[in-house]
């Protein structure tokens, strides 16, 4: 039992890992960058499903908001988390968990990983639209132009790769037995 829960830990702390590593692959832009945090979260949301992904994804927040530099541009604090982009941040859990209870609940295939990511894709992007226009203090045309509109393609790209390849590295990990403790679907 406990090296059971041994792994289930081993395997949140990685892709926490995994979402800080990704999250530093950066694409300036002047209020709220493009990284690959969010194609991390979708990863993870795939592979390890509603619970353990979001065990993650609240792993990976706690360590960012402690200090730990894993946000985008190696950043980390309550700070960040209370500034402008900390909506999107925020919005990873819901995002995390609507991902995977859908995935729970259909068919898992790569054309329903990728829709269930593009679904987490906007929560995430609702967030912190949200969050952006109230802490920057912007009107909702100004949020949506400045907070939604510019990740929106970019977004739908990095659903539609996690989707796929989360799809891919979790059938591979089942057939391993490397994901036993997950509830089994499709």
């Amino acid at each position: 039992m406990h090296a059971n829960k041994l792994y289930k830990m081993t395997i949140i702390a990685l892709f926490a890992a995994i979402i800080g590593i990704l999250a530093q692959i950066t694409i300036p832009l002047p209020l709220i960058p493009i990284t690959g945090q969010t194609f991390a979260i979708g990863l993870a949301a795939t592979i390890l499903g509603p619970k353990y992904g979001t065990y993650t994804t609240a792993l990976y927040i706690l360590l960012g908001a402690v200090g730990v530099p894993i946000f985008a541009g190696m950043t980390a604090g309550f700070g960040v988390i209370f500034g402008p982009t900390g909506g999107f941040i925020i919005g990873f859990i819901p995002a995390v968990l609507c991902i995977g209870l859908y995935l729970e609940k259909c068919p898992f295939t790569i054309l329903q990983a990728v829709f269930a990511n593009i679904l987490g894709m906007f929560i995430t992007l609702l967030f912190g639209t949200v969050w952006l226009k109230l802490i920057a203090q912007l009107s909702w045309t100004e949020a949506v132009l400045s907070g939604f509109m510019p990740f929106l393609v970019v977004g739908i790209v990095k659903a539609i790769l996690a989707g796929w390849a989360g799809y891919l590295v979790r059938n591979r990990l089942k057939e391993a037995n490397l994901l036993q403790f997950m509830k089994q679907t499709a």
